[in-house]
């Protein structure tokens, strides 16, 4: 079957339309902010969820590239294709920089442009080049500028958890920018993308038209594949991986959306894939966890230190909307970093009265950011733990609570001593984690009408009820399940419910002794 290739790490839409890749059309889009006559536009999504692609599509248009568009939306809708002169730059070369290794990037990245439309002497600073370069490019051209700014915050993230040195490269950017407010006689469209949102305020000097498409419902789709174009645009494809794998469409269909669906950037959206991870899928016919194989960034991990997140409540929270969508330099919490960096996606939501759920959107993210935290919590890395979840993940479909917890016993005792054990809710922590590891359901501190169950597991044919002791014995939890009646919360699920009392050994950190009831 000769199927169109796989644009992998590919992020220009000339190659993908020239080089027999697979696109997905999202050529409406544009058609849409024209229709709109939006000039000044934000876009916030994850890293690797196509926004450069989208903005090397925007380019094309500019520069009356029609032949690209063949067949797709946009050609349909547009007539006169005008060529504007396009100022394009790409921010993520300029990561990890010092303040003056930013200005040196930023200053190579004017010089290109000064070669094509020139540079008068008088002009020194940055914002005083990129003026210049945007006024002499609209004389020679008799056609307004279109300023394409890609991964606008990459110098800005590397420092968000440090307040002195976001300052000092906040306050560089928004000079570097300000030409996009002075010079807007001669501008027809300008682009940005980031990951995160920065306040309009801080960033992009006294540009208050700047339209946030990326939290509206029209434009929910812009990047990342959709239920609908990944059934009608790949099937093919779909049918390919199951004869491949000698699996059924269907499972392949379900297992594609267990691993990398689940992403919502507003509310109400369709349910949104993750393209880097779903094409890399396709190309190794495996489903493993590619978007978090690419790189974990380390702001991320900062920023939960910061804030002590626990992972425990990085499930189904419900929050207002300023929360979590808002600038994150004003947030208070992690809340903002993890959902603008994909990690967390609105799950449900009431726009009526500004209330949003936040979950995890899918089992690679669950997996992926578990693992990122685990050495916060135990001196081991990820790859330390994969054979005692395989371990684990077999004892559990078999419902063998007791061979699990012998598991863990065994395990724990070998792990390097760390800080805070000798708390419960250190402990607390570390068994989610490594049960979330595995994809088992498992919350914890679930409230009943006379307390709080510290865990309960959900398993296919039985629920278990754990309660942690550090320092009583085993049957003295059992004795606080049954003494509050925690058993009675869950009477309406079919399921048996098990009881578990277990207490750790805080002198040789691990299980000490557990009761099955």
């Amino acid at each position: 079957m000769a199927l169109q290739k796989y644009p992998i790490g590919i992020q220009t839409f000339e190659k993908i339309r020239t080089g027999n890749y697979l696109y997905i059309d999202k050529t409406q889009f544009i058609q849409y902010m024209m229709e709109e006559g939006l000039n000044y536009v934000f876009l916030s999504r994850p890293r690797r969820f196509g926004k450069s692609l989208f903005t090397s599509t925007l380019k094309a248009y500019f520069e009356g590239r029609r032949e690209l568009f063949k067949g797709l939306a946009l050609d349909k809708w547009e007539k006169d294709w005008i060529k504007h002169p396009v100022l394009h730059f790409d921010l993520s070369t300029a990561k990890h920089n010092t303040k003056e290794e930013l200005m040196a990037e930023l200053s190579m990245k004017l010089a290109g442009y000064e070669e094509i439309y020139g540079k008068e002497s008088i002009e020194i600073t940055l914002n005083q080049r990129l003026a210049g370069i945007i006024k002499r490019a609209y004389e020679k051209s008799r056609q307004r500028v279109v300023v394409l700014i890609d991964e606008y915050d990459a110098p800005l993230l590397d420092v968000s958890h440090n307040d002195d040195n976001l300052e000092q490269m906040r306050l560089l950017m928004r000079n570097f920018y300000s030409p996009l407010k002075t010079c807007d006689p001669y501008l027809h469209f300008v682009y940005i993308t980031g990951i995160t949102k920065f306040s309009q305020l801080s960033i992009f000097s006294e540009l208050n038209n700047l339209a946030n498409i990326g939290s509206t419902e029209r434009y929910a789709a812009i990047c990342g594949i959709t239920q609908d174009e990944l059934e009608m645009q790949m099937s093919e494809h779909i049918d390919y991986f199951a004869q491949c794998t000698g699996d059924t469409r269907e499972n392949v269909l379900s297992e594609l959306k267990r691993h990398y669906d689940g992403y919502h950037f507003t509310w109400p959206s369709p349910d949104i894939y993750n393209p880097f991870s779903l094409m890399n899928s396709f190309w190794a016919q495996k489903y493993e966890s590619y978007w978090f194989a690419s790189g974990t960034p380390t702001y991320l991990i900062r920023m939960l230190r910061k804030y002590n997140a626990q992972p425990s409540e990085l499930v189904d929270k419900t929050v207002g909307s300023r929360s979590f969508d808002a600038p994150i330099e004003m947030g208070t919490n992690y809340l903002p970093l993890l959902y603008q960096s994909g990690y967390l996606t609105i799950k449900d939501g009431d726009r009526k009265f500004d209330e949003y759920t936040l979950g995890i959107p899918n089992q690679e993210v669950r997996i992926g950011l578990m693992n990122a935290l685990l050495p916060y919590y135990l001196q081991l890395s990820g790859n330390d733990i994969t054979d005692i979840t395989l371990e684990l993940s077999n004892l559990l479909r078999k419902e063998d609570i007791d061979g699990a917890l012998r598991v863990l016993q065994k395990f724990l005792a070998t792990v390097p001593y760390c800080d805070n054990a000798n708390s419960e809710g250190h402990w607390q922590q570390v068994m989610y984690i490594i049960f979330s590891l595995i994809g088992a359901r498992l919350d914890v501190e679930v409230r009943t009408a006379t307390g709080r169950v510290d865990m309960v597991l959900y398993g296919k044919g039985k629920i278990y009820l754990f309660e942690l002791r550090l320092y009583q014995g085993a049957r003295a939890a059992i004795g606080q399940i049954d003494r509050k009646g925690y058993s009675e919360r869950f009477a309406l699920d079919s399921r048996p419910v098990v009881k578990v009392g277990f207490t750790f050994d805080h002198e040789r950190r691990t299980l000490k002794e557990w009761c099955i009831e």
